[in-house]
């Protein structure tokens, strides 16, 4: 994705704590390769490598912005960096990380109604919560400062998907921390979550949305052929435009279905950030505008 990066969270938190900054890149270092390890699990999906957290992050800096950045104080944004780098390290877990995890959320269940589901659709499944347990089972190791750090990047790492963000026992509005900062959970897990839902542009998905073996060939083709047409994802003060290149007008009801599927977690997202923080996120509409 062709973006001008500019760092906003990484600056500000180096500026506001150094140390927490050398802690987080630390753990970008300790991880270069863990986050390409879903390949081995899913050599065919797209792309979940430690490019797409830094797209994720590139996003959440856009949606931030240079106002609201203001307000964020240094827990937050070492919060909401390592979430947005951490949140897709399930995808590649383990063997051995996976039969530890696993019962933690009844997979002998989910294959008593699912009898020809594959591990990797459990773990696909599950992915973010088998993020949460690893981040948990980890913590030292990526030098993670707190039990209470720990706790807010497990909650906003999991929140890119599924959770509840209007549940104050998972997300409270404001987490308090020894040192006297608060943290929002709801604003940053609405960040992240969001951030994920926008990176769909063509050069995530150098391979397909899903498996081959998933798909029947002409569903393989309409994933392969839609992803290759958005071609990328601009981000306006007021909205998001899927800048989408094709000639092939059957391909138009799949981008409009992908259009309202993520106009819907902007909604959603909005929505927690409007009522459980003092943030906001200025992006209300999901657009498709065709490229000549």
């Amino acid at each position: 994705m062709n973006m001008n990066r500019d760092f906003l969270m990484e600056k500000r938190l180096r500026e506001l704590d150094p140390v927490l900054h050398q802690r987080f890149t630390n753990a970008v270092f300790a991880l270069q390769y863990t986050l390409s390890h879903y390949k081995r699990l899913f050599p065919q999906y797209t792309d979940h490598s430690e490019l797409h957290s830094l797209t994720v992050i590139d996003f959440c800096n856009r949606l931030i912005g240079p106002k609201q950045i203001e307000m964020l104080n240094a827990d937050e944004l070492y919060i909401l960096l390592m979430s947005c780098y951490l949140h897709d390290v399930g995808m590649g877990i383990s063997e051995n990380d996976y039969n530890q995890f696993k019962d933690n959320w009844d997979a002998e269940g989910y294959f008593q109604k699912n009898p020809d589901g594959a591990v990797t659709d459990f773990i696909r499944e599950c992915h973010h919560e088998f993020s949460g347990a690893f981040i948990r089972k980890y913590a030292q190791l990526l030098e993670i400062p707190s039990e209470e750090h720990v706790f807010c990047i497990v909650q906003v790492s999991r929140g890119h998907r599924r959770t509840d963000l209007y549940d104050e026992g998972e997300y409270p509005t404001s987490y308090q921390f020894a040192n006297g900062n608060t943290v929002c959970l709801p604003y940053l897990a609405s960040l992240i979550r969001l951030a994920d839902e926008i990176d769909v542009a063509a050069d995530r998905n150098p391979f397909l949305l899903y498996g081959m073996d998933r798909l029947s060939p002409d569903l393989y083709n309409l994933h392969k052929r839609l992803h290759e047409a958005i071609r990328r994802l601009e981000v306006t003060p007021d909205c998001f435009i899927m800048k989408v290149e094709t000639e092939d007008e059957s391909l138009i009801p799949a981008l409009e279905e992908q259009r309202e599927k993520m106009q819907h977690t902007l909604d959603y997202c909005c929505g927690v950030t409007e009522k459980r923080s003092d943030y906001r996120i200025s992006q209300t509409a999901i657009r498709i505008e065709r490229t000549e």
